[in-house]
């Protein structure tokens, strides 16, 4: 058209350079990672899906040891016979109350113990010692030492609290099915308590000593300090330390089935020491499989709750 003039555009060369920086970064982000982590994977792949696809798959069979003979694919019949099973309820509600106590207390006393370290006390290298010796403590050892703790005829603890006033005499109380879950949640509240001071303590030690200087300028009391301060910066690591802790907790069944083997009468059974005794009492593998894979999904939705939790608090 007259009086306009009509540029033309060259297509724009690739420089040979810059391909190879591309390839280059192209090896370096997305290849190399993979690459270096592929022994790793390989390794969690082989230890823990392989085993865990095969768990599953025998959720919908039936292994019985005792019945040889009558073996195979059952669909979803375990899962229906679960569902009607008064044992697996039961020792469901006990995993509920035996997590939940043992994860207060733990955190509660592991957050006070945790503070206390970060202050300045004579003799605060062995008292640091003792409150992490349970952590190191063989869980088998803890469980023998707890069980001959609350024994009636050569344990203290019994007498100790008859005198107190909280019991009527000396008896078993792993013996009473009213009182025998606070045997192990009281052993396992002693052997997890390091497990929060230890983690709190480090915690607390990466909380910046300007904001605790501001806040003793401005005249804020300790309660302010801790709700203000402390525990705003505690909250992530709270919720990942309490998420590691349940699901820990909820698979724990050492402590309670060398105090009381689940008794009596199921009153002390959590559903780890329920699958333990399905499948090596029993030797039905396959319905143990079918309760383990209920826990791990109560235990995964349980996980995604919390994470979406911290998210929020890390937010914040």
């Amino acid at each position: 058209m007259a009086g306009k003039t009509v540029i033309a555009r060259t297509p724009k060369t690739v420089m040979p350079g810059a391909t190879r920086a591309r390839r280059s970064l192209y090896w370096q982000y997305l290849v190399e990672p993979y690459l270096y982590l592929s022994p790793a994977i390989f390794l969690i792949g082989t230890v823990l899906m392989i085993p865990l696809i095969i768990g599953i798959s025998y959720s919908f069979q039936s292994i019985e040891l005792l019945k040889p003979f009558d073996t195979g694919w059952v669909g979803f019949e375990n899962y229906q016979d679960l569902w009607s099973d008064r044992k697996f309820w039961l020792a469901l509600e006990n995993t509920f109350w035996w997590t939940f106590w043992s994860i207060s207390f733990q955190f509660l006393l592991g957050l006070g113990l945790a503070m206390l370290l970060t202050t300045r006390f004579y003799g605060k290298k062995l008292f640091q010692a003792l409150v992490f010796l349970p952590w190191a403590v063989p869980t088998f050892l803890s469980a023998l030492t707890w069980a001959w703790l609350f024994n009636p005829v050569i344990g203290p603890l019994p007498h100790w609290m008859a005198s107190l006033g909280i019991l009527s005499e000396p008896y078993n109380i792993m013996g009473d099915p009213d009182l025998a879950m606070w045997g192990p949640i009281v052993a396992n509240i002693w052997f997890g308590v390091p497990f929060f001071a230890i983690t709190l303590l480090a915690a607390l030690q990466s909380i910046p000593s300007d904001m605790y200087e501001a806040a003793e300028i401005d005249g804020a009391s300790a309660w302010q300090v801790f709700t203000k301060i402390t525990l705003p910066f505690l909250a992530p690591m709270i919720a990942i330390t309490v998420m590691l802790r349940t699901i820990w907790i909820a698979n724990f069944a050492d402590l309670i089935y060398v105090m009381t083997g689940g008794g009596p009468a199921n009153s002390t059974q959590i559903v780890s020491s329920y699958i333990f005794t399905t499948a090596f009492r029993k030797l039905d593998f396959g319905y143990a499989s079918a309760i383990a894979v209920a826990l791990l999904g109560i235990l995964l939705i349980y996980a995604v709750v919390l994470l979406w939790i911290r998210k929020k608090l890390v937010k914040i």
